[in-house]
């Protein structure tokens, strides 16, 4: 469908978010990290729906309406955590899983970033470029010719940004419409409260 210029009214109880997609086809110039001897990370073998979702609200869900995994049914979650294609990791801080890592190898020759993200209190201290340096060299530790994923206006303001400081390249723009997690029950009400609900 073409969009014609100009203003498109979003109904009531939904969210209209720009989504950017990006990739890399080699292997970027490394970005230096603080030292953190603080920070670790694990690889998390068949992920527990009720874990992966507690760190997946941790990191996104209240401050930045993170929702597509909240309101998947358990099973269609569970059958993409525990493909063995699909590797998830946490991000380790003060004996606590405070970050979150998913890379998706199903697609032959490809790796997703499908989700990134360190909760609120690690942000600005060098904790998401640490992570996305190991990101970097698992993907590319594997035989992949692309590295992709995408992130939307919903996300960090500094998201965007720093994916193209990190080596991805922005290829696609789509606008996504959904309903207001805030208004289905699966996320509270005060969330994200710099985004406006309009029932």
């Amino acid at each position: 469908m073409q969009l014609e210029d100009g203003f498109h009214d979003v109904p009531a109880g939904k969210l209209a978010t720009v989504v950017t997609w990006l990739e890399m086809r080699a292997v970027p110039a490394p970005r230096p990290a603080p030292d953190r001897d603080d920070l670790s990370l694990r690889r998390v073998e068949t992920p527990g729906i009720e874990w992966y979702r507690t760190v997946f609200r941790r990191v996104g869900a209240e401050d930045w309406l993170w929702f597509s995994r909240l309101v998947m049914p358990e099973a269609a979650l569970a059958v993409i955590l525990h493909d063995p294609g699909v590797e998830v990791y946490a991000l380790r801080h003060g004996g606590e899983d405070t970050g979150l890592l998913e890379l998706d190898f199903r697609e032959d020759g490809a790796c997703e970033l499908t989700f990134f993200g360190i909760s609120s209190e690690l942000i600005g201290a060098g904790a998401g470029r640490w992570l996305m340096n190991r990101a970097l060299e698992i993907a590319w530790s594997r035989p992949i010719t692309r590295f992709h994923l995408h992130t939307c206006t919903l996300d960090h303001p500094a998201a965007l940004d720093f994916y193209r400081r990190s080596g991805f390249t922005a290829i696609r723009r789509q606008v996504e419409i959904a309903d207001d997690p805030r208004l289905t029950g699966h996320l509270d009400a005060r969330s994200a409260q710099q985004i406006p609900i309009i029932r």
